[in-house]
């Protein structure tokens, strides 16, 4: 009984930290109108302070950080999915690659009202990775984790330049892609918008992520994510509690000279920017991320702080639900086929609207799941993984 009270804390812990990145991209997503730049001219000069503290405080805090947590509890959800799965005889790889091509689907769905593409493709391509070290040792995991989290690719290219000064990395059109996205969006042709957001969207999207330093991070953060899930770091247990003060600790005092280096990276040589910058801004983000991680289950030990956040635990069992359809409502809110509202929201409104857009998702979701045991699109991506199979749910006890 106690090891089962302690599994579903975890698995408690996860869903709110889960629904705290979810949450979190929903704020920085409503500040950038989802990738439609278009906000009010003009405005009185206190709006205008405001605006800019709104803007600086929610990218400091979240933007590059959700993303990572996101991608870190992909890993764990695997670990668990895998897991289970062993217990019961069966290797869950082979599904999991079924489980991806589904993932691909959503993607398509919840590109089709993001124009920059989305990063769900990114995963159910990246998330490969998983497969192939789903029966590797704890080791080397770890190992292939660090080397991707290290940036290779470049630093790579950063050897590269300094042996050959004429080195660059690989122009791959993605400006171009993302200004015919944006023609296409400034229209308010609704079928142009959701066909070209689908096709060159996604294009622009996983091309960007080249050049982004993306598919590496996203590698380490799922390997990451599975190796945790096997040395159980969220269980409540005290030898986990001194691990993730000792977490908090060692990224509290790298964030700031990680950060300072990266300002010092980004303002010299382009190449520099390009490469040893970008793998400082991916440090410094990843380094803060590790933060909040900490600091959020530190805190959720404590019944006070757990009952104060209990609705991320139903906003995280729903994320897919969420994070697709908080893409279908802001393209309704603030492009010119829906209501069009970006001219008219600053990043302070923008801000009120995504408070508003996500607290009325945490109802959704409290009634959703009164009734149900997932949310409608986990419910699917469920049954649809285990097509022909037993999802083990039949040997419940």
């Amino acid at each position: 009984m106690e090891q089962s009270a302690k599994q579903n804390s975890r698995i408690e812990m996860v869903d709110a930290l889960r629904g705290f990145s979810v949450m979190a991209i929903i704020m920085v997503h409503n500040l950038e109108h989802f990738i439609f730049p278009v906000y009010p001219e003009g405005g009185p000069a206190w709006l205008d302070a405001l605006d800019s503290g709104v803007f600086c405080v929610v990218f400091s805090l979240f933007a590059g950080k959700a993303y990572a947590i996101f991608a870190l509890l992909f890993g764990f959800t695997f670990y668990l999915q895998s897991n289970n799965a062993r217990r019961r005889g069966l290797d869950f790889g082979y599904r999991f690659l079924w489980r991806l091509v589904l993932l691909a689907g959503f993607a398509t769905l919840n590109a089709a009202f993001f124009p920059a593409g989305d990063v769900l493709l990114l995963f159910a391509v990246v998330g490969i990775v998983l497969f192939v070290v789903r029966n590797w040792s704890d080791r080397g995991v770890l190992v292939a984790a660090v080397f991707f989290l290290l940036q290779p690719v470049e630093w790579g290219h950063y050897v590269a330049w300094l042996i050959d000064s004429a080195h660059r990395l690989p122009d791959l059109g993605v400006d171009a892609m993302y200004a015919a996205v944006a023609e296409v969006t400034k229209t308010g042709d609704f079928a142009s918008f959701i066909a070209t957001n689908i096709g060159l969207g996604q294009k622009a999207s996983l091309l960007w992520a080249v050049n982004a330093g993306r598919f590496c991070q996203t590698a380490g953060l799922f390997l990451l994510g599975f190796y945790l899930g096997r040395k159980q770091m969220f269980a409540a247990t005290d030898t986990n509690l001194r691990r993730l003060v000792g977490l908090l600790v060692v990224s509290a005092l790298a964030f700031a000279p990680l950060y300072s280096l990266r300002d010092l990276a980004m303002g010299v040589e382009p190449m520099v920017r390009q490469t040893v910058g970008t793998a400082l801004d991916m440090w410094q983000k990843l380094a803060f991320a590790f933060v909040l991680v900490a600091s959020f289950a530190i805190l959720f030990r404590n019944r006070g702080f757990a009952r104060a956040v209990g609705g991320l635990r139903y906003y995280g069992r729903m994320s897919l639900t969420n994070y697709i359809s908080q893409s279908v409502v802001g393209a309704a809110l603030y492009f010119p086929f829906g209501l069009y509202l970006a001219p008219h929201c600053g990043y302070a409104l923008s801000l009120l609207v995504g408070i508003v857009v996500f607290v009325a998702q945490v109802w959704v979701c409290k009634w959703w799941l009164s009734a149900h045991r997932q949310g409608p699109l986990e419910g699917l991506w469920h049954r649809w993984t285990w097509l022909g199979g037993d999802d083990g749910r039949s040997q419940a006890r």
